[in-house]
């Protein structure tokens, strides 16, 4: 099996935008090449394909199972593990904004709550400066919030929902 220069250039480009989404760059490549592959993949087969050594792709593998970004699976008559990612766009947009958000916004949203109560007790703290936190906290607490809304939405209505686009903001535009 090779690959063929356009999958072989998203592969790279995938791992090229892991590093820069704060993912080790052979986990994002595994990803991109099971989320492109048609049928599962055996790890010898991600190092062949890939030319990673086999204790990484196993590392990776299992980081990206943890994630729920990717499953093993079996072939009838064959004992070996095999490998497949979700293949849905949005559901795979779902796993991946829940893993930052417990990852990154949760942690945050705690600070941001807890240094908008000291700030409020604090009297030499300023006021632009509290009101700046007060608003920080009040935007990643709406964007959680958000996220907790779209996530039950089905992916076909979300998909319409995109195709909408600037005409949704017409509707809801202050005059």
């Amino acid at each position: 099996m090779q690959l063929s220069p356009a999958v072989e250039k998203y592969v790279l480009h995938w791992g090229e935008m892991g590093t820069r989404w704060g993912t080790n760059r052979t986990v994002a490549q595994i990803h991109a090449l099971l989320y492109l592959s048609p049928e599962p993949l055996r790890a010898d087969q991600i190092c062949e394909l890939l030319s990673v050594a086999r204790s990484n792709v196993s590392t990776s593998i299992r980081e990206l199972q943890s994630y729920g970004l990717v499953r093993m699976t079996h072939m009838l008559g064959d004992r070996r593990d095999y490998f497949e990612s979700i293949t849905d766009v949005w559901e795979l947009f779902r796993v991946i904004i829940e893993q930052r958000k417990q990852r990154e916004l949760n942690p945050t949203l705690t600070m941001l709550r807890s240094c908008a109560d000291e700030v409020a007790r604090e009297k030499r703290t300023d006021p632009v400066t509290k009101e700046r936190i007060r608003d920080m906290l009040e935007f990643v607490e709406n964007t959680s919030a958000w996220y907790e809304q779209i996530r039950e939405i089905p992916s076909s209505t979300l998909t319409k929902l995109m195709k909408l686009g600037t005409g949704i903001t017409k509707l809801v535009k202050k005059k």
